[in-house]
């Protein structure tokens, strides 16, 4: 009996040992666990600028936003995140209640003391360069991908559009061809308030205007938007106005919108030559871009 109870005394202490000695693996074990949780917790992202946020719908990454601006209204679900302003108009506080990861935005965002504030409170902040071209396009996608967390998607999404992109360039070079190379005189309108403005150079709408085909009767003058006045849009004598969709409705359909004086001396009046589109798809570069390439040629150069 003796011996039996040494043995058990022995045996005893060799597993209070075995269970001291593993606490330190098992707590080891489970830092590790949640340290590779955090690890693989997909970024939270808040994307300010329309479409950079078709983008990432169409990356896969929706899940991810925690927020998006009010230009972000593509797909509709966009419309179901939460919102942070107008992307040039942010602010910190709302922002960061969000508890984002990083945020995805163009050289447009602002103001700058706010895109300061967030990358002080450790939100990383990538802003893509605003230069209306295709590659502000290419660029938007590489961001999503990599803070997205999704670089093979987004890979194999620039290549679909990069060939969408050549093929939207070449049907319009060979109707230009076709024409001589006579390219119709466009006027943006931008009416998004009682004082319409016009686009000059160096904007979005300036870009797409030549994307297409056609030529901006109002580069030569300035660059940048200004006040639509009747002497302005009669020098420029324009064959066709390009607004966005929401601005003919907002004047309550097309013959209200020509009812304003200062298009009364142009050419594009006598014909009533106008064209519209959804504004986020004209303007927003992104990924629908080349769609919309295609339909403002058909609809102002083939018109």
């Amino acid at each position: 009996m003796k011996n039996l109870s040494v043995a058990s005394s022995q045996f005893l202490g060799r597993r209070s040992t075995l269970q001291y000695l593993s606490l330190p693996l098992i707590a080891s074990a489970a830092f590790t666990a949640t340290l590779s949780t955090a690890q693989s917790r997909l970024p939270r992202l808040i994307t300010a600028g329309g479409g950079i946020t078709e983008i990432a719908y169409l990356l896969g990454a929706q899940d991810q936003l925690v927020g998006t601006d009010t230009t972000s209204l593509y797909p509709a679900a966009a419309l179901k995140t939460a919102k942070v302003g107008y992307m040039r108009q942010l602010s910190a506080e709302g922002l960061l209640s969000l508890k984002p990861d990083a945020m995805i935005a163009t050289t447009e965002a602002g103001p700058p003391v706010v895109i300061d504030q967030i990358r002080s409170a450790g939100v990383r902040v990538e802003l893509i360069e605003a230069d209306h071209t295709w590659s502000e396009v290419q660029r938007k996608i590489a961001a999503v991908a990599r803070l997205g967390a999704c670089e093979r998607e987004g890979l194999n999404l620039r290549n679909r559009l990069d060939a969408e992109w050549a093929e939207a360039l070449a049907e319009v070079a060979k109707a230009s061809a076709k024409k001589g190379g006579k390219k119709p005189r466009v006027v943006f309108i931008l009416a998004n308030s009682q004082t319409p403005s016009v686009s000059g150079a160096v904007t979005a709408a300036d870009a797409m205007i030549r994307f297409c085909g056609g030529t901006n009767a109002l580069a030569e003058s300035f660059k940048g938007y200004r006040p639509m006045t009747a002497e302005a849009m009669a020098a420029a004598a324009p064959d066709i106005i390009l607004t966005s969709t929401s601005a003919v409705d907002a004047q309550g359909g097309a013959d209200k919108f020509w009812a304003r004086p200062e298009l009364a001396l142009t050419p594009a009046f006598k014909r009533r030559a106008l064209v519209h589109m959804e504004s986020l798809k004209m303007l927003g570069f992104g990924p629908r871009m080349p769609e919309a390439v295609r339909e403002l040629h058909q609809k102002i150069v083939l018109a």
